[in-house]
């Protein structure tokens, strides 16, 4: 591999699931990029686990919520976060500030992931739950839809472009 600058405005848009900023086909699969935008009072996903690979979350600006298993983390910006496969993990922002945050996934791969689901949301309203279970089942992503409610309820937070459910 040669040398490689992305510049801030570049990378693989996902939407307003942000950008991969470097994809695994760059880096031999061994990791990706994708940078996330979390706007406030957001939830980016509820409570699932992954077999394949981990993430690491650097936290770029603003403040991010974990819940990593049961343990719950308050990460400022510099932060960086590991969240180890198979162990249930959530985000979000319940501030009233935007916050970003710079994803590392290893191995790569999982950055198709995101992809595939701004893809399921092009139609304006959320996918079939048939769908989402597809690409679950795609990426070996275990997830815990109920925590929508549960998370959202106890932090006031909301899965963006949803309204929140009570």
């Amino acid at each position: 591999m040669s040398a490689l600058v992305v510049l801030p405005a570049e990378g693989t848009s996902i939407g307003p699931l942000g950008k991969i900023k470097l994809p695994g086909a760059v880096t031999h699969e061994h990791f990706s990029l994708v940078e996330h935008p979390v706007p406030p009072h957001a939830l980016l996903a509820p409570m699932h686990s992954h077999t394949r690979e981990d993430e690491y979350s650097f936290i770029l600006e603003g403040i991010v919520t974990f819940q990593i298993g049961d343990e719950i983390i308050h990460a400022e910006a510099g932060t960086l976060v590991v969240k180890p496969r198979n162990i249930p993990h959530s985000f979000w922002n319940e501030t009233d500030a935007s916050a970003r945050v710079l994803e590392i996934i290893s191995p790569a791969g999982f950055e198709k992931y995101f992809q595939e689901l701004a893809l399921l949301f092009q139609n304006g309203g959320p996918p079939e739950p048939s769908q989402l279970e597809a690409l679950y089942a795609k990426y070996e992503l275990k997830s815990d839809n109920s925590s929508i409610a549960t998370l959202g309820e106890k932090y006031h937070v909301h899965l963006p472009g949803l309204p929140p459910q009570t």
